[in-house]
Parts: structure tokens; sequence; C-alpha cells
């Protein structure tokens, strides 16, 4: 599965969600300052929804210090359902009922164990075919 990772900074949250992604066997593209490109939340926000919705990836995963301003850029582009998740449950519920296909966290509230249970619940979870409805509506 090919991925794409975009923050407004480099960190070791960051770092750690690329090491985690690597090892669970997903191809990561990195965008932003983990790419060692000049970029900002919004700039990276977009290029990440942009990547996601143009097919150029499965699934997107976001950062900044917030998860706010990342969020919201990503959801400016049509066909992106981008997702801020501090907690594995919200990611699950994220992904379960409303197939999201961008998941963004804070940079300030998630550590790199806390990002480990957001992944495994966001990889894990399947979109429920009972709410196909709703996620319609999304789109």
């Amino acid at each position: 599965m090919q991925v794409v990772l975009g923050s407004d900074e480099k960190t070791a949250l960051t770092d750690a969600v690329t090491q985690w992604l690597q090892e669970q066997g997903y191809a990561v593209q990195l965008v932003g300052p983990p790419a060692g490109e000049p970029d900002q939340w919004a700039a990276v926000g977009r290029r990440v929804g942009e990547i996601v919705a143009s097919g150029g990836a499965d699934q997107g995963f976001l950062f900044c210090w917030t998860g706010t301003g990342a969020c919201i850029a990503a959801n400016k582009v049509s066909g992106v359902r981008a997702a801020l998740c501090v907690d594995a449950e919200t990611a699950a519920g994220a992904r379960r009922w409303n197939d999201a296909n961008v998941l963004v966290m804070s940079n300030r509230l998630v550590t790199g164990a806390v990002a480990g249970e957001i992944l495994t619940a966001w990889f894990t979870a399947q979109p429920d075919a009972s709410e196909a409805h709703n996620i319609a509506q999304l789109d």
C-alpha cells in the first residue's frame, strides 16, 4: 500500500510514524519538512490531500502543532475525508463511520506510543457497510 506523510515540521513523532509505517511494509512518500522541503502546514495539507484524491496514495498522514490547520487544508480537496485523531477509538471511528482517508495528528498532543495505537486502529478498522449512505453524503 502506498501512503503519503506530510508535516509542517520534521519531529520525533513524524519520524516515529514514518518508521512504524515502513516497518509494517507500507511504501511511504514524504512531503514537506520530513522530505527536506520548506513547506508550511496549509501547503502540506493541500499537497497530501491532492496526492490521496488523485490516487497517488491510498492513505494520507498529516501533522501540525494542533492538527487542526492541516486537517482543514486537506479537507478543502475534493475526495478527501481527513480526520483529526488523538486516540485510537477516534481513529477507528473515523475509518469505520466516515471512511476517512487522511489521518491527522497533533504534534503537541500525540506521543510516539499513542501514535502506534492510533495507526493500529486506523489500519484495523474498515468502513461499516451500514454507513454507506452517510459516507456517500460526505462526497
